[in-house]
């Protein structure tokens, strides 16, 4: 199970979104994932290097997906 950010999720307040991209394969490797269907889940890039992209659950058991809402409207990031 993924342990808690380095310096607590407080770390990450105030921190820059410089990216977001798909999830490489060698990066779902490490997480012993594979892309299925959907596609690779989205990486958020922060501007200290940090690295946040969505699991299926909190044991990390797969990718999953991110939602978001903006001017009363549900989107969602994916790369199909």
């Amino acid at each position: 199970m993924p342990k808690e950010a380095p310096g607590g999720i407080s770390s990450l307040i105030g921190r820059t979104i410089k990216n977001i991209r798909p999830m490489t394969a060698d990066e779902a490797e490490r997480e012993d994932w594979t892309f299925r269907r959907n596609g690779a889940p989205a990486v958020i890039e922060l501007d200290d290097g940090t690295l946040l992209y969505p699991s299926r659950d909190d044991e990390g058991n797969g990718p999953g997906a991110l939602f978001g809402y903006e001017k009363g409207k549900q989107f969602s990031i994916n790369f199909r």
